[in-house]
């Protein structure tokens, strides 16, 4: 399976212990993690921003989640009314890179009425990915 994690799992799972590090170590051994252009310079912002992380953990942030497929930034959005206009361009990267779940944390993403893709808290995806069958 192809899965796509939002910005705000990626930042939890590379500052944190906790769920969305197990799910990123569970995606890594089992499925295929998929990202983004505009999902990596989110990234790059926020570790340097809130998670005050140096420049050199930052680039080998950066370079890991280079050698899993990387969308290019989409030519335009899917105008799915998101209440973030950032999320937007998001999604369409999902969209774009063929995931086959787009994982957040973000309640605006999460209540978008008519979603391209599935998408899913780290919660239930990680129920969903450790089900049998």
């Amino acid at each position: 399976m192809r899965v796509f994690f939002d910005t705000n799992v990626l930042v939890s799972a590379f500052l944190a212990r906790g769920l969305c590090a197990d799910l990123l170590r569970l995606v890594l051994a089992e499925h295929t993690l998929v990202s983004s252009e505009v999902v990596i310079s989110e990234l790059r912002e926020v570790l340097s921003r809130k998670g005050k992380l140096p420049i050199a953990q930052i680039h080998a942030i950066e370079t890991f989640l280079r050698d899993q497929p990387i969308a290019p930034r989409p030519e335009q959005t899917l105008e799915l009314g998101l209440i973030d206009a950032d999320d937007e361009w998001v999604v369409a990267s999902a969209v774009l890179i063929d995931a086959d779940l787009f994982v957040t944390g973000d309640q605006g993403v999460l209540a978008c009425v008519a979603p391209p893709i599935p998408i899913i808290n780290p919660r239930g995806c990680w129920e969903q990915l450790r089900s049998p069958g």
